[in-house]
This record gives C-alpha cells, structure tokens and sequence, in this order.
C-alpha cells in the first residue's frame, strides 16, 4: 500500500456497548475515517476478519466472550490475521491483563475515556505502520507535540531543551528533582500520568539507565510504542547493540 492517509483507513471496531461504539466512531469520522465495520464481541470479529481485510482493530478489553487480549492472540495465531495492527481502549491498568497483549504486539493501549489526540496518535502509528513512507509529516504540527527529557544532568538537559525549542517544540517536561535529576526512576513515574509524542534520554543515567528505562516503558507501560530517542556519548557497541534489541529504537 502506498500513500495511505487515515480516509483510507478500515477499521473493525469491537465494542459490545452500541454508546460506545457511536462515541468512537464519531471520533474516527471526525478524522475522516469513514469505512468503519462494528461487532460486539470476539467471535464475531474473527468471523468478520475472516471475511474482510481491515487496516486496524479497535478493541475494548472485556467482550461478552472474550478478553481483548484473547482476540489479538487468536490473531496472532491466524496466518491472514496476524499481521493486522490492533489498538485496545480500556480502563484496566492491572499488569496481569496488559502484560500479555503488549506481547502480542499493539500498536497502542488507550485509556477509556481517551483524549481524542490519543486516538489520533494511533491512527498515525498505524499509517505509519502499514507504510513509513506514506506518513505526511505536514500533520505533525512541532508546537503541539508533547515531549519528556530523560537525563540526570542539567547542563545536558538544558541543551536538549534549547535544541528542542528551535524545532519549535514547545511542550517539554523535564525528568528531574530539586538535587540534578532522577533520571529513568522519575520518567516511569512521570508517564503513569501523562502521554507522550516523543522521548528523548541519556544512556548512562545512575539510578536507571537508558536501556532499562527503554525495557520498562516497551513492558510495562501504557505507552509500549512511544518513539524514544537516545542522546548519548557510550561508545560500547556490545551495549549499544543490548539497546537496540530492546525494541523500536531510533
């Protein structure tokens, strides 16, 4: 698929509450996402999979005969399913249930209720999925971007915010204390309560480095996909290579 923009997107939306399932779709036509098939439960929705090619699913957690985490995994496990790039909206913040289908592979784990950029931002990660080169960056707008700082030292993160503030990123919080920073500890904290577009942090940190703050947000984050951006001087390539197995870095 090239050029894909979100017009083109088809989505089967699984959400047993039909007030549910107009919310979502007035917010997905409110982005012109228009070919929208909805179903209330799993069976259902891999029946409907099995009959159509869909772009995204949209899922809630708990269906009527099925968990959401049950229906990516059967996904998974189906040849023509399993690549389909799947987004779970719900209100469970228990490990136990969203352990799995971050292993599953999502694109995003939305909070209900979501805030509408949250469900734009999926929708971006799923184009961008389905073909990196067809995401227009011109729907980026820099200022309305939110982006967290990771790095113990305030010089450097003083010149990270500078060099972010050129591009026109306006939106920069900052992981730190009242002593020179909490590094990694303080950014776990920090994206329990808030989403992000972007982070950028330092590799060696001393109370958690870059790598295991990377292997905490892509395992037990609420923002698995978050692109993450490593500043750093470390020229070990045994540990710079450890960093990259972690997943999606750039």
């Amino acid at each position: 698929m090239k050029n894909i923009t979100l017009d083109q997107l088809s989505i089967l939306l699984v959400e047993p509450s039909s007030i549910q399932q107009r919310i979502i779709r007035s917010h997905l036509n409110g982005f012109g996402v228009m070919n929208i098939d909805t179903v209330k439960n799993g069976t259902a929705a891999l029946s409907t999979m099995d009959k159509d090619k869909h772009d995204l699913v949209i899922s809630s957690m708990h269906l009527e005969d099925m968990t959401g985490t049950e229906l990516v995994q059967n996904m998974r496990m189906d040849s023509e399913q399993s690549d389909i790039p799947f987004t779970l909206i719900s209100s469970e913040t228990d490990f136990r249930y969203l352990k799995p289908i971050r292993q599953a592979g999502v694109i995003a784990i939305l909070p209900k209720p979501y805030e509408i950029e949250q469900l734009k931002r999926g929708l971006f990660s799923t184009v961008y999925y389905l073909d990196p080169d067809s995401l227009d960056t011109k729907e980026i707008e820099s200022e309305n971007l939110d982006v967290l700082v990771v790095d113990d030292s305030f010089t450097a993160r003083k010149h990270i915010n500078r060099v972010l503030g050129n591009m026109g990123i306006e939106k920069i919080t900052n992981a730190k204390d009242g002593k020179d920073g909490k590094d990694g500890k303080e950014a776990i904290e920090i994206i329990k309560t808030k989403y992000f577009d972007l982070i950028v942090t330092d590799y060696n940190m001393p109370e958690m480095d870059g790598k295991q703050l990377i292997e905490q947000i892509r395992n037990n984050s609420n923002q698995s996909t978050i692109p993450i951006l490593m500043v750093s001087s470390e020229t070990d390539d045994n540990r710079l290579a450890a960093v990259q197995q972690v997943g999606d870095l750039r």
